[in-house]
């Protein structure tokens, strides 16, 4: 079995340019949704349960796309096919979501919302799942923490933007922050549209500078597939698979469960918690001045720990080389915990920005540290599938605070979404230790 020959840094660049679009459509929606959501009539105890949609069609989308990317091959090659199809579908819907109240007479806006909101994270999840195979497709062992790492920055880069395009385009240029009741701001609206546009160019991007193995190259770099797996339906093969993951990958899980946890509990609360906590808003009037005000400055401190997170991924393979994946994982949740608890105690909105420092390191090793850990574990010829069940432990636990997270914070919290912030902080606390624990075959530490 040959190696695999080292890429440039600009290589892989390339082949992760797309995440920065897929990145800047994922935080206008994590920055947007709720209030979205809320404006078209949703509660707060509600918001958790339309949240689902999320990970819900990431769990059941991303293994399917992982087995059959693995499996065929077309002129664009295995994997960037599922890139375009994801952009074009993924576009479509955030142009729409914002627009729900368009459609009043079919459905209420509501429901509309939330529809795009599910097909928007099923396209996204199209689209993402392969890049994580992608990269280590064609990266060698000694390459990947660094190819997870521009992924990261690239991701960093698109959320800034994606975050901070609201309050851009209201504070800046000066298009109307608020609206009617039951619509949406203009500012959000052509944010959205915005995002579609970059999250297609992107992607077309690295679909045209990035080559992908044709199929007798990448068998004599990663070796002959099983004959036997042939035989087994898609399905069939995807559960035989998930029986069979390895051992690092089932400790993974345990850390990734708390940390999505968590990272869930602060995409859907920070909003209506920072409205209420901080800001000072009645709970549940979404349409003051003084809500709008703090869900623009969401995205704004949502941007701010997004860039934290690009500037930090570059330094990832250096602490990664020097002290071990595993410990740069663990300080780095750490760090998020101590963030996201200390939100609790801010009143001034500017201060906001402090804790964002913290949970951007999180941030950068959550999306970097866990797959260069995991890639080492995997047989190469089922990278996707088994990418694509690793979104498992991902998207349980975020079902899991979904369907528990609104009531708790409705009748337990008495509608003070302060607390489920504070319990997320935790969560990365149990993360943090959990990481200790798990066994990273490929690591190399400098002595």
């Amino acid at each position: 079995m040959k190696k695999k020959p080292a890429l440039s840094f600009w290589q892989i660049w390339n082949m992760s340019f797309g995440f920065l679009g897929i990145q800047f459509g994922f935080a206008l929606q994590n920055a947007n949704a709720s209030r979205i959501l809320q404006t078209f009539g949703a509660d707060v105890e509600h918001l958790s349960w339309f949240w689902i949609a999320a990970p819900l069609t990431g769990m059941i989308v991303q293994p399917i796309i992982g087995h059959y990317s693995d499996k065929t091959w077309t002129k664009l090659g295995r994997r960037r096919p599922y890139f375009l199809i994801g952009a074009i579908l993924a576009s479509i819907a955030l142009v729409l979501m914002p627009n729900a109240s368009m459609m009043a007479t079919v459905l209420p806006p509501m429901f509309i919302g939330a529809g795009m909101l599910m097909i928007m994270d099923a396209s996204i999840n199209v689209a993402m799942e392969p890049f994580r195979a992608l990269v280590a497709d064609l990266l060698p062992s000694e390459q990947r923490t660094l190819g997870f790492s521009v992924q990261t920055f690239l991701i960093g880069i698109g959320a800034v933007i994606g975050s901070w395009l609201p309050y851009i385009l209201a504070e800046w240029i000066g298009i109307s922050k608020v609206a009617a009741e039951g619509e949406v701001p203009d500012n959000v609206i052509f944010s959205f549209y915005v995002g579609a546009v970059v999250f297609v160019a992107t992607i077309v991007w690295t679909v045209i500078r990035t080559k992908e193995y044709p199929p007798e190259e990448y068998e004599e770099l990663n070796g002959e597939a099983d004959p036997e797996e042939s035989k087994e339906s898609g399905f069939s093969q995807i559960f035989k698979d998930f029986a069979a993951m390895p051992k690092t990958m089932k400790q993974l899980g345990v850390v990734q469960f708390f940390s999505w946890f968590a990272l869930f509990s602060m995409w859907v609360f920070t909003t209506p918690a920072v409205a209420v906590h901080v800001y000072g808003a009645e709970i549940g009037d979404t349409s003051s001045v003084t809500y709008q005000d703090a869900g623009n400055w969401v995205g704004i401190i949502f941007g701010v720990y997004n860039a934290i997170s690009a500037i930090f991924a570059l330094f990832l393979p250096a602490i990664a080389l020097k002290i071990g994946r595993k410990r740069t994982h663990a300080v780095s949740l750490l760090a998020g915990g101590i963030g996201l608890i200390s939100i609790y105690f801010i009143k001034d909105p500017n201060l906001l920005i402090l804790p964002m420092i913290g949970i951007g390191i999180a941030w950068a090793s959550i999306l970097a540290m866990p797959y260069a850990i995991l890639a080492g574990s995997i047989p190469a010829r089922k990278m996707g599938i088994y990418m694509g069940i690793f979104n498992f432990f991902i998207t349980i636990p975020q079902i899991l605070n979904g369907i528990i997270g609104g009531p708790i914070v409705k009748r337990l919290y008495d509608s003070q979404a302060i607390y489920a912030i504070v319990v997320a902080g935790i969560c990365l606390f149990i993360a943090a230790l959990s990481v200790i624990f798990v066994e990273d075959k490929d690591d190399v530490v400098k002595a």
